[in-house]
């Protein structure tokens, strides 16, 4: 998107600002040769006071995936990567401060939450038991996101809030964390180009916003157009939209991404792939409405891999949406799946 000259004399000193905060940044996490590019925090959970029972969100995912494959026997709690959780000054390199300020009251993050009980806790333990956790997936997508390009591959078990944007949160998405990690890889030189691909069954609406017009990036986003967040507003800011009717099921949804994803990856040669992989699309999920089945998610994560290999992309996993109990064993699955075809291993 073209800007005037008064514009990028206004841009100026927010770009020197955003270059200054990731020159320092903690986020960039070195790992030894024995340590998988995979993420995760222990407090990345968010439970208390039966939080969980008040919104459909599986709030004990992450770490229920941490602990099947720790069951399986493919990695060690001292073989994953840990995160650092993000500061005020790593989340102002996409927020606005007025937006991170609207955080410190309880009722503007039980709206972004859908929960309106959160409304009455003490801040204390808004921060302690929903903020934080959600800095630490946070760091750790940004954390993941530089591992990918040395390692060529890395998974966050968490993070994917691909509803929040500069200004605003929602969908249960407080931090920009696709937005955040992305934009630091190109302000720090890392990275030319992006891809996101965005295979959660919602509209990835977030990310949209924040690079609406920005030639460095490239938004594939397949998703059900009948359900939330119908943001028509930002529809154009996809570069392939691949729109789906609610209850999809395997066969045309395997067809279409396939053929999609392959003439994306035609169409532009990213530095880097941020896949968006959330399991919401799966049968019987109150929120995504679209009807997949186990195998089939496995597959598409597969598909995704071999695309971003056969394309010599480095790449790295988010786990965003998921509603179901069955949701970890099926991210699970498809990590251990990923390593069985030696799509991810330890070693380049």
């Amino acid at each position: 998107m073209a800007t005037s000259h008064g514009e990028q004399e206004q841009l100026q000193p927010k770009v020197e600002a955003r270059k200054q905060r990731v020159a320092k940044t903690d986020l960039f996490v070195g790992i030894r040769a024995n340590q998988w590019p995979i993420v995760y925090h222990p407090e990345y959970n968010i439970s208390f006071f039966g939080f969980e029972k008040l919104h459909p969100f599986d709030s004990k995912k992450w770490g229920n995936v941490f602990r099947i494959l720790v069951e399986a026997g493919m990695i060690k709690e001292d073989t994953i990567t840990t995160p650092r959780e993000a500061t005020r000054d790593d989340l102002l390199v996409i927020h606005t401060p007025a937006y991170l300020n609207s955080l410190e009251c309880p009722c503007s993050v039980a709206h972004m939450l859908e929960v309106p009980a959160v409304a009455f806790i003490p801040k204390c333990f808004l921060h302690s038991h929903i903020l934080r956790p959600m800095r630490l997936q946070t760091g750790g997508t940004v954390a993941a996101a530089r591992l990918a390009l040395d390692r060529n591959w890395a998974i966050n078990i968490g993070g994917g809030f691909h509803h929040a944007r500069s200004d605003k949160g929602e969908g249960f998405c407080i931090y920009a964390d696709i937005s955040i990690a992305l934009e630091m890889l190109l302000t720090e030189g890392l990275i030319k180009t992006a891809m996101i691909i965005d295979l959660d069954a919602h509209q990835g609406n977030g990310h949209e916003h924040d690079f609406g017009g920005d030639q460095r990036l490239y938004i594939f986003d397949m998703f059900n157009y009948e359900i939330f967040p119908r943001d028509n507003a930002v529809k154009t800011n996809m570069s392939r939209s691949v729109r789906l009717q609610s209850y999809t099921s395997d066969t045309e949804y395997i067809r279409k991404l396939k053929h999609e994803l392959h003439t994306a990856l035609g169409e532009f040669t990213p530095d880097l792939i941020l896949y968006n992989a959330g399991t919401d699309c799966l049968s019987e999920d109150p929120l995504g409405c679209l009807s997949l089945s186990p195998r089939a998610v496995i597959q598409r994560d597969e598909i995704v891999f071999e695309m971003a290999r056969d394309s010599f992309v480095p790449i790295v996993m988010v786990t965003s949406g998921g509603y179901l109990p069955t949701s970890a064993q099926v991210i699970a699955d498809s990590i251990l799946n990923l390593h069985a075809k030696k799509l991810i291993k330890l070693t380049n």
